[in-house]
């Protein structure tokens, strides 16, 4: 059995973090059950959840800092985060089911570095920050540029995420994500689309962001897709063409949920939905 720790300071956790063959979490939801399964066995366990650092949203003048240790359901919740960024409330809303949504927390959402992770898609249109600290200091890098391949991030010895960082200043005036998946409920994505769109008075393009999951090693991104659709209304032609190019953009596998074939048609197909969105802002 593995040796269980809960410090209540940082103080106390970053000796702890020195000792050999130790894993930290917060929530547990993706930690226990490998413990479980077998397929993880530190000898030491480090649980976050009492670290007072590593809980809360605070609304600073650089930005909104959601700390590692919040909730899914809290996030969701936070009017902030409500008016904001709905986005990363439609894809909070829709991970696992309300149980894991109680414990489970962003940071171990981050951490794990799923390609099916619902909060990573949304971050990346987002380009959300990380914030990770050690005994000695702190630095803050692209979310992008943290989560380098599945269960793989720039986590550097005795350091941890504190948080993550998202700007106010997101011009966007529709958010919008979608996931497909097996069922309703308790479904971890086949493929998700994240997207931040802007309309001109027009009704042409004038910004979008993109991102998607679980249709390759990290999220995927296509700056020529969104290159293809800026300066354009969002007619059937355009999405059709745009669709195409994601189609070649996303790298998708086999695996028991799908097909890499089959996940890379949903991946272009999702695009259609931003024709709806378009409309008045509405979702599809």
């Amino acid at each position: 059995m593995p040796r269980w720790l809960l410090p209540e300071r940082l103080e106390i956790l970053w000796p702890a973090l020195e000792e050999p063959d130790t894993t930290v979490y917060a929530g547990g939801t993706d930690v226990l059950v490998k413990l479980r399964a077998g397929s993880k066995s530190p000898r030491q366990l480090i649980c976050l959840e009492r670290i007072p650092e590593l809980q809360g949203i605070e609304d600073r003048v650089d930005g909104v800092l959601i700390k590692a240790g919040t909730t899914h359901a809290r996030i969701a919740a936070d009017p902030l985060i409500q008016a904001r960024f709905p986005i990363l409330v439609q894809a909070l809303n829709v991970l696992g089911s309300p149980p894991i949504r109680n414990m489970g927390t962003i940071g171990g959402n981050i951490c794990s570095a799923s390609p099916a992770g619902d909060s990573l898609p949304p971050l990346y249109v987002l380009e959300a920050e990380v914030e990770l600290c050690s005994r000695t200091a702190a630095r803050r890098l692209p979310i992008r540029d943290f989560i380098q391949g599945p269960g793989q991030t720039a986590l550097g010895p005795g350091e941890i995420l504190i948080g993550v960082w998202i700007s106010k200043n997101q011009r966007f005036s529709r958010q919008y994500y979608e996931k497909v998946g097996q069922r309703k409920a308790l479904a971890i994505a086949i493929v998700s689309l994240a997207a931040l769109l802007d309309l001109d008075s027009e009704g042409l393009v004038a910004d979008i962001r993109l991102a998607w999951g679980s249709v390759g090693p990290t999220v995927v991104t296509a700056p020529a897709v969104e290159a293809g659709l800026r300066g354009r209304p969002l007619t059937l032609a355009a999405l059709q063409k745009a669709a195409a190019e994601a189609r070649r953009a996303v790298a998708p596998i086999d695996d028991v949920r799908a097909t890499a074939e089959y996940r890379r048609e949903v991946a272009g197909n999702l695009l259609h939905r931003l024709s709806l969105l378009a409309e008045n802002g509405r979702r599809p």
